[in-house]
């Protein structure tokens, strides 16, 4: 987990970064809604979201002597509080499930939605406001609450991840039934582009997107959180040939 810390770039290419806004979105919102989970086991709400879990997981725990001064040395190299205080998290994590793993609970993986989300572009960084800047889209984290019960973020591949990274306003839409394709609107600036994403895992035109809103219902499409379209992309991956 180090190791993979070590090899993000936290303020590095802008352009990778925000070609990525929209995974490292999907990404963040994942992590908080995992966050609001353990916190909520461990009753220590008020820490969420950004927090080092592991303290209450197993109070006793501590790194060994060699990693624990390695991660001291990195932390020089991370930009903010509370992006160091989830890489901290995330080594001591590992390194206690890789020890004992019985102490562990059941849980999603806490930390790896958001190594992910910094393996795709480096930081978040606070605003005044409250939002949380991703480099090309601003997110507010909203409450612990409002993340308990929210759909579940299904597949963290790369594959998946890559294509839901597009550029411009995207919407997504599928059959009311469950049983159609995957389609998106992309409203660019002086364009826009309507796609369908196929068995062969790549984005390609279609006409299958009606105008309109109403001609959508009548067509029996639904529209799709970036979530769910996330999700079904991950399915499409699963289930395509190999």
């Amino acid at each position: 987990m180090l190791d993979r810390l070590r090899a993000v770039e936290w303020m590095g290419d802008w352009d990778y970064a925000f070609g990525h806004v929209m995974s490292r979105r999907v990404l963040l919102r994942e992590y908080l809604r995992r966050a609001a989970l353990w916190a909520q086991v461990y009753s220590v709400e008020s820490e969420w979201p950004f927090f080092d879990v592991t303290q209450y997981v197993d109070p006793e725990f501590d790194l060994p002597l060699k990693l624990a001064s390695e991660l001291e040395e990195y932390l020089g190299h991370v930009p903010s509080g509370a992006v160091r205080r989830t890489c901290v998290g995330a080594v001591r994590l590992a390194e206690l499930r890789a020890q004992n793993p019985t102490a562990v609970p059941d849980l999603p993986d806490l930390y790896e939605p958001l190594v992910l989300f910094y393996e795709r572009g480096g930081e978040f960084v606070r605003d005044n406001a409250g939002f949380l800047d991703l480099t090309g889209a601003l997110f507010r984290p909203g409450t612990l609450q409002g993340h308990l019960g929210t759909t579940p973020l299904s597949a963290l591949s790369d594959t998946v991840l890559n294509a839901v990274d597009a550029e411009g306003r995207v919407s997504y839409y599928t059959a009311a039934d469950g049983q159609g394709p995957l389609l998106r609107r992309r409203e660019l600036r002086d364009e826009q582009c309507d796609e369908l994403f196929t068995r062969n895992l790549r984005w390609e035109p279609t006409d299958q997107v009606p105008g309109s809103t109403g001609d959508m219902k009548d067509a029996g499409l639904v529209e799709l959180d970036e979530i769910e379209a996330t999700n079904l992309i991950g399915a499409i991956v699963a289930n395509s040939p190999r």
